[in-house]
């Protein structure tokens, strides 16, 4: 079977500020229906990239596509966009319903059909009661669920979301992301999202588009991103990892044996490899240990697929069902997050680190 034509999809898209390249050379293609994230620091060209798509900033290079169209040349509001801002960008002075309805006034749809839509819309994000009100009468979280109102009822070819939570107490975000993410998959909408959060990115998406100095890092499901993270960058912005200088020393079995500096011989699977190339004897690596794959033990209970190592715990850091541990293990400080199984260790403790060849991701040592 033919696979679906991408909704939006770049082309070798280039964007510079003077003698500052923003955004690197870029491809990239999102399917219908997809929940596409663009994660990474600030300064990394994710809102840059979405602001080109919306048609708020123009490509120095490339094209941008939606639904097969070029729109390098297109408008904003000929687009057929919804947009839903950090800061929401509502209408102060206008009702909820009117807030609603600027993009459908502005489309001259019919005031039954537009007072239908609204409604709808409205029943959507749960806030039904509220069409009279102004904004200033909301919550953050209903300013929220009615700029999103607003970004659906048009009834958009793609949704481009630019950091809607961060303005959003913790737990409010974390309820918000959830019902933002039911609202996507109810419509089926195809949806562009922004955010530095690695949180909501693990979270809301079907695709992680993992962005750092203007480039694409890596292009994956949340969960290859997180366990299998494709370089450094990715390993040390997304989650709590451990990284290593290894060497291959030869084989055990279907094991690779490695020799770490300052703390010994450890076994590896080799298929943690990231990229092609399979390690050969005395390839120099780079491990990714994520901090949850290091288990802590009193020394009972040892996993024979394990390398099994003494270490200290220097430092604790509790999390309620959780507990992130700082621990000295030869001579390196490592990262493990254990749940907490009646009491935490605490600091001083001698403990067995314990890790599986398996959880090993092993990377190319870079040049």
């Amino acid at each position: 079977m033919n696979e679906p034509a991408p909704v939006v999809e770049l082309r070798g898209v280039v964007k510079r500020y003077g003698s500052f390249t923003a955004v690197q050379p870029m491809d990239l293609a999102v399917e219908p229906g997809a929940f596409v994230t663009l994660l990474g620091p600030s300064g990394c060209g994710k809102t840059t990239t979405l602001r080109m798509v919306a048609g708020l900033a123009q490509p120095s290079e490339g094209d941008i596509l939606i639904k097969g169209a070029r729109v390098n040349d297109v408008p904003i509001h000929k687009r057929n966009l919804g947009i839903v801002f950090q800061n929401y960008a509502l209408f102060p002075h206008k009702t909820v319903y009117d807030n609603v309805a600027f993009g459908l006034k502005y489309r001259k749809v019919p005031k039954a059909q537009m007072a239908e839509r609204v409604k709808r819309a409205l029943d959507l994000v749960q806030l039904p009661q509220m069409a009279e009100r102004f904004p200033n009468q909301l919550s953050g979280g209903q300013q929220q669920r009615i700029a999103l109102a607003r970004a659906v009822v048009v009834e958009p070819d793609v949704l481009l979301l630019d950091e809607p939570l961060s303005a959003l107490d913790a737990n409010l975000r974390e309820e918000m992301r959830v019902e933002l993410k039911k609202i996507q998959h109810q419509l089926g909408i195809t949806t562009l999202f922004v955010t530095h959060d690695q949180s909501e990115a693990l979270a809301m998406s079907d695709k992680i588009i993992v962005m750092n100095q203007g480039r694409i890092e890596q292009a994956a499901s949340p969960e290859e991103v997180y366990t299998r993270p494709s370089s450094e960058f990715v390993a040390r912005f997304i989650g709590n990892s451990n990284l290593l200088d290894a060497r291959v020393l030869g084989r055990t079995g279907a094991r690779l044996r490695l020799a770490v500096p300052d703390l010994g011989e450890i076994l590896a699977d080799p298929d943690g490899t990231v990229g092609a190339q399979a390690p050969r004897d005395g390839d120099s690596l780079r491990l990714v240990i994520r901090a949850e794959k290091l288990r802590l033990t009193n020394g009972s209970g040892h996993d024979p697929d394990a390398t099994q190592l003494p270490g200290r715990i220097d430092a604790v850091d509790y999390q309620g069902q959780s507990a992130r541990y700082f621990v000295t293990v030869g001579g390196h400080s490592l990262q493990a997050i254990n749940p907490i199984d009646r009491h935490p260790f605490a600091q001083g403790d001698e403990v067995s680190v314990q890790l599986r060849a398996g959880d090993i991701v092993l990377l190319q040592r870079p040049q």
